[in-house]
C-alpha cells in the first residue's frame, strides 16, 4: 500500500535536536498514512525527491527552511504531485506566506487537510526560487551570516548581526542595466531584489504585493549608494516604513533581464546563494509547481 505523505527531511537535521523533534512530531502527526525519506546534503536533493515520488504518494513535504524547500520545489516542477511544506528554518517566508503554522502538529494537520494548487514559480537563467533573488549586497549578508551561524548558532539577532557587519564594509554601489516592459534603464545600487513573495514585502511595509497578484515579479532596486543610506533605509525597514522613489524604485514585469560590468556574479536565492554567469534572465517557470494549501488560505 501506498504511503498518502512522503516527507523528505535532511539526514543531518538528526544532529539538530529541535529539527529532529520538530520533524518527529509531525510524523506522529501525519500517522500511518506517511514515510520519511532522509536526505544526505552531499547528494543532490533531485534524488531523493525521484525516491519520495517512486512511493507514489500524493503530497511529497520539504521539511527544511527556505533553501530546502526551495530545492525540493525546483525538483518538483512538473511532476504533477502536491507539494507540502514543514517548516524548520529561521525565517520561513515562503511557508508563512501560504499561512502554514510553525508548530509540526498543526502544520501537519493542514498539509493533511490541505488541497492541490497549481503554480507558477520564479527563475532566473533556468535556476528556479519561490521567494526573491538577488544581486548586490543581500548575497554578501548571506555569506557574513554563515561565519556569524558557524560561531554562534542559527538565530535571528545573529541573522542581523550579519547584516550590520555587511553594511560596515559596504564600499561601492554596483552599476545595473535593467530591461523590462520593452524599457531600458541604468541604475546605480547596492542591491536589486526580484521578489515573487508578497508575504514577505508586506512583512516590511515594501510595495510590490500587487505586482506579485498579477503573477509579475517585483524587482526592487535600492537608490542607497552610499553606508548612510543603506543603514537609514534599514532603520525604516525595520519601522515598516520604507520610502518608495527614496528606499526603492518598483518595476513590476513578468520578465526582466539583468546585466553588471562583471561577467559573473554571486546571486542569492531564497536564503541560498551561488555565482552564475550574467546576463541575468528572469522569468516564470514553463512548468507548474504543484502546492499543498492549508485550509486557512483556501479561506482566505
Amino acid at each position: 500500500m501506498s504511503p498518502s505523505i512522503v516527507l523528505i527531511a535532511n539526514r543531518k537535521s538528526g544532529q539538530n535536536s529541535r529539527d529532529a523533534e520538530a520533524v518527529d512530531r509531525a510524523m506522529a502527526a501525519f500517522g500511518e498514512i506517511a514515510e520519511k525519506v532522509d536526505w544526505n546534503p552531499d547528494n543532490p536533493i533531485s534524488d531523493a525527491v525521484d525516491r519520495a515520488l517512486a512511493k507514489s504518494p500524493d503530497i511529497v513535504v520539504a521539511a527544511g527552511g527556505d533553501g530546502t524547500v526551495m530545492a525540493v520545489a525546483e525538483a518538483m516542477l512538473g511532476k504533477g504531485v502536491a507539494m507540502g511544506v514543514l517548516p524548520l528554518g529561521t525565517f520561513n517566508f515562503f511557508a508563512r506566506g501560504l499561512g502554514l503554522s510553525e508548530n509540526p502538529e498543526e502544520a501537519a494537520r493542514q498539509i493533511d487537510q490541505g488541497t492541490p494548487h497549481d503554480i507558477r514559480i520564479g527563475t532566473v537563467n533556468g535556476k528556479a526560487f519561490l521567494n526573491n533573488a538577488s544581486l548586490g549586497i543581500y548575497p554578501a549578508i548571506l555569506r557574513e551570516r554563515e561565519t556569524v551561524y558557524s560561531r554562534w548558532g542559527r538565530f535571528r539577532l545573529a541573522a542581523h548581526w550579519s547584516v550590520v557587519k555587511t553594511f560596515l564594509r559596504f564600499r561601492k554601489a554596483m552599476k545595473v542595466t535593467i530591461t523590462a516592459n520593452g524599457e531600458t534603464k541604468e541604475y546605480r545600487t547596492a542591491l536589486v531584489f526580484v521578489a515573487r513573495s508578497a508575504y514577505q514585502l508586506d512583512s516590511f511595509g515594501i510595495d510590490g504585493a500587487e505586482a506579485i497578484d498579477k503573477d509579475n515579479f517585483a524587482v526592487l532596486v535600492t537608490l542607497a549608494e552610499t553606508r548612510l543610506a543603506l543603514f537609514k533605509m534599514t532603520a525604516r525597514l525595520v519601522r515598516g516604513k520604507p520610502l518608495r522613489g527614496k528606499d526603492y524604485a518598483l518595476i513590476s514585469t513578468p520578465k526582466a533581464v539583468i546585466e553588471t560590468r562583471k561577467r559573473r556574479n554571486l546571486l542569492a536565492f531564497d536564503g541560498e546563494k551561488g555565482r552564475m554567469d550574467g546576463p541575468f534572465t528572469f522569468e516564470m517557470s514553463e512548468q507548474y509547481l504543484t502546492i499543498q494549501l492549508p485550509p486557512s488560505h483556501e479561506d482566505a
